[in-house]
């Protein structure tokens, strides 16, 4: 066996080996994440709002809370388009809620969205929905 073939055959196994494997895995992970992270870090939140029948309504007041230490603050409002859609594009934070308002039909539930890092773009799955006249 030549110098050459042996070093080739260590240095294969080596390449191979967990010591190698586990750190390149995870700073392949890390690559992938930060560039996702930078291309979804625009500080969007979309959403609709409809009312108990699931029709749009236009020109609710959406507010979104922003959380603080210990509670969560007003930091943005948004008024509903004539689909129900609105949009904020300025949130900071990772951990949001949202809430509705509209004369004759009052508030909606508030809606937790946590975010796995400060200034997600998000879209919610479901729209803030206003409950039945009583």
């Amino acid at each position: 066996m030549s110098l050459e073939s042996g070093l080739r055959s260590s240095l294969g196994s080596w390449v191979k080996s967990r010591w190698v494997i586990v750190p390149g895995g995870m700073i392949l992970f890390t690559l992938v994440w930060l560039a996702y992270v930078t291309s979804h870090n625009h500080g969007l939140v979309e959403g609709r709002v409809v009312d108990a029948a699931g029709q749009p309504v236009a020109g609710a007041s959406v507010l979104l809370f922003e959380r603080g230490f210990v509670t969560h603050q007003e930091r943005g409002r948004a008024t509903s388009d004539a689909q129900g859609v609105f949009r904020f594009t300025d949130n900071r934070s990772h951990s949001i809620q949202l809430e509705a308002e509209a004369p004759g039909l009052g508030r909606t539930d508030r809606r937790i969205m946590r975010l796995w890092f400060a200034a997600e773009d998000a879209k919610l799955a479901e729209p803030l929905r206003f409950p039945a006249p009583r």
